[in-house]
């Protein structure tokens, strides 16, 4: 019993300490961070493979605490193991004191979370629920490229697991038989406002479970040695068939003092008036346990796992020597290609040059053009199906991100909608993740406005606009124009540390650049010259605005057209060609506003100089049309409404 008396003395101390934090905070949920004192204690004592010293090995066993509000009876753990962090410019061992610092604004111990604020131990920002199971897989996915036996531990409340991403997570994990992962549920009984849905109790989540083929331990959530024999049971299925497994744990919300089991308590923690009689039941509940210590009943498992060295990555060939190689000369020479067909070229050729490149698509790789990595026999083992299931292919991209990999991920730019929060999540992780998304803008025509992204550019440009801990872009966003432009944005990417979202769209167009073009993160194209009027625009619309050029010629108008196909941008050199051209500048896109055009009255606007501009952009729901000119004419933004908006703007500047 000396393992069981010892764990219980530390759930006790560690609740206590929970308890504490919290309440000088005078915020946090120190009830739900008590009904994991057991697990956490026993994961963290006695089963995890971790170096306290070095938190971030990326070859140590991981916990994702996707119940991310618990996240207190974690923090005690790290103060009693002094697990590292940053504090101030320098790391060192986390101590009592500073998680008594919880929530403060220089302290790097989070309401939820957050290892980009400085503490490694986390993997990723969680907190938003449901998210945290999809980051574990993808780390497994990491580990598993990387023939690393590691394991991927994720504690999931009950009340979260009525999210469906938690059951898109779930199916997932079984598909690419992800044994290394362990989904551990603590069924505490209750959520925030209420008790539980009865589709949320333990029998139903272990019901759910071994309907999609999962083994599932029940266990008293209290009870060290019962969690121990499941953990362990999970460490043996890791080496028979691989068969998915989680743990169902019953637990108590604020297990351990009556004080905290008055009513659902949840995020209230104990007032200064009550602490002293929390902290004395807490000690009665250990003396009634029968808890002491003694050295040697719980130890740290050793790290034993080797990183391998991150493989140097190969010049990947220009975008004519990829199609060659792809048999594509014959488009090549045609001159006219589709940005999302060139995604598919670039994908290819930067798999082959760089091994740390992973593929993930959600069931329209065909539309994508990532079936061209998929179905190639090199790299097929580095692509990875998510199938309808945006939200987890995100997150699950973010955690191979933080595995080591550069995890390209892509659907239509219209369903990443649907993974907004978990894009803001990954961001806010600080991990290495890049995006795709295909079907931009109305350029489809006929398949309609449920698949066409019209209001992504405004959801990345806002996260755009600020800066990460590290003073970079939270997120570039690019819009190719061509497809040369497309295959040199896609190598800008990956040799990028950090988020990209890049916008492809359906038609093919002609080419505009070559080979010996640059393209880079931020970057720009001036195509003409002129001293009249600036034209801002990007992807699809630079065709269309190319047209418009002749006329406005014919006019009197001459024009400077601008492929701002970056955002963020060189906002001097775009404020001063505005000046070059008296002031007056038209943008035009063919998406719902706040996006290029946003950006770009927003520089005008700070600068405060004499500027006139006028934005095209979508302003009623498209439907479905024949083609491309269909719903040009049908938005107003076709070459001759590019010419009567320049016309009336000059009018507007002689008047």
């Amino acid at each position: 019993m000396s393992f069981e008396s010892s764990a219980h003395t530390k759930a006790v101390a560690l609740t206590k300490l929970n308890v504490e934090m919290t309440t000088a905070a005078g915020s946090g949920h120190p009830t739900s961070g008590a009904s994991l004192a057991h697990i956490v204690t026993v994961l963290m004592y006695n089963h995890m493979r971790h170096d306290p010293g070095h938190p971030g090995n990326k070859g140590a066993d991981r916990l994702i605490l996707s119940e991310g509000h618990a996240v207190p009876i974690v923090y005690a753990a790290c103060a009693d193991l002094g697990v590292v962090a940053k504090y101030g410019d320098d790391y060192r061992s986390t101590t009592r004191d500073d998680v008594m610092q919880l929530r403060e604004m220089d302290s790097p111990i989070d309401g939820h979370p957050n290892p980009e604020e400085g503490f490694p131990f986390f993997d990723a920002a969680t907190g938003s629920l449901g998210q945290g199971l999809s980051v574990a897989a993808g780390i497994a996915e990491a580990a598993r490229l990387d023939n690393i036996d590691k394991r991927v531990f994720c504690i999931i409340g009950d009340g979260e697991s009525r999210e469906g991403q938690i059951w898109e997570a779930v199916d997932f994990i079984a598909d690419r038989k992800l044994a290394a992962v362990c989904p551990i549920f603590n069924c505490n009984k209750y959520a925030q406002s209420d008790a539980v849905s009865p589709c949320q109790t333990p029998e139903a989540t272990e019901a759910k479970l071994k309907a999609v083929g999962y083994e599932v331990r029940v266990v008293d959530g209290h009870n060290p040695t019962e969690i121990q024999n499941a953990l362990n049971d999970h460490t043996a299925n890791q080496t028979g068939e691989g068969k998915p497994f989680a743990i169902v744990a019953k637990t108590i919300k604020g297990w351990g003092a009556d004080v905290m089991q008055q009513g659902n308590l949840h995020g209230h923690p104990m007032k200064a008036n009550v602490l002293e009689q929390c902290l004395v039941e807490l000690d009665a509940t250990a003396k009634s346990l029968d808890a002491s210590w003694a050295d040697g009943d719980l130890n740290i498992p050793a790290v034993t796992n080797a990183l391998p060295e991150a493989p140097e990555p190969a010049n990947a060939p220009s975008f004519s020597d990829a199609m060659k190689a792809a048999g594509k000369g014959d488009v090549l020479a045609a001159g006219k290609m589709a940005t999302r067909k060139a995604y598919g070229v670039a994908l290819n050729a930067l798999g082959h040059a760089n091994p740390s490149v992973v593929a993930l698509d959600a069931d329209v790789q065909g539309s994508t053009f990532a079936s061209d990595f998929a179905k190639d026999e090199a790299l097929t083992d580095r692509f990875i199906e998510c199938r309808i299931a945006e939200q987890n292919m995100v997150s699950a991209a973010a955690g191979l991100g933080q595995g080591g990999k550069v995890p390209f991920a892509s659907t239509f730019g219209r369903f990443f909608v649907r993974a907004y929060d978990q894009i803001e999540m990954a961001m806010n992780t600080g991990a290495n993740f890049k995006l795709v998304g295909s079907h931009a803008g109305i350029s489809l025509g006929a398949d309609g406005p449920s698949q066409m992204a019209l209001p992504d550019i405004a959801f990345f440009r806002s996260f755009a606009k600020v800066n990460n801990q590290a003073g970079n872009p939270t997120i570039y966003l690019l819009q190719p124009a061509d497809a040369y432009a497309a295959y040199g944005l896609v190598m800008a990417m990956a040799d990028y540390e950090g988020p990209c979202y890049m916008r492809t769209h359906r038609p093919d167009v002609e080419f505009i650049y070559d080979d010996a073009t640059p393209f880079n993160l931020g970057g720009h194209e001036v195509l003409t010259e002129g001293r009249d009027l600036l034209i801002v625009t990007a992807g699809y619309m630079v065709h269309e605005v190319n047209k418009a050029l002749d006329d406005l010629e014919a006019a009197g108008i001459d024009a400077t057209l601008v492929d701002l196909y970056s955002i963020p941008f060189d906002e001097d050199a775009v404020l001063d060609l505005a000046q070059q051209n008296n002031g007056m500048v038209l943008s035009v896109e063919d998406n719902y506003g706040a996006g290029l055009g946003g950006a770009v009255a927003d520089i005008l606007a700070e600068d405060g100089g004499g500027f006139n501009l006028k934005q095209m952009h979508v302003r009623r729901i498209p439907k479905s049309g024949k083609s491309a000119d269909d719903l040009l004419a049908y938005t107003g933004l076709t070459s001759d409404d590019i010419v009567q908006n320049a016309l009336k703007l000059m009018e507007v500047a002689s008047a």
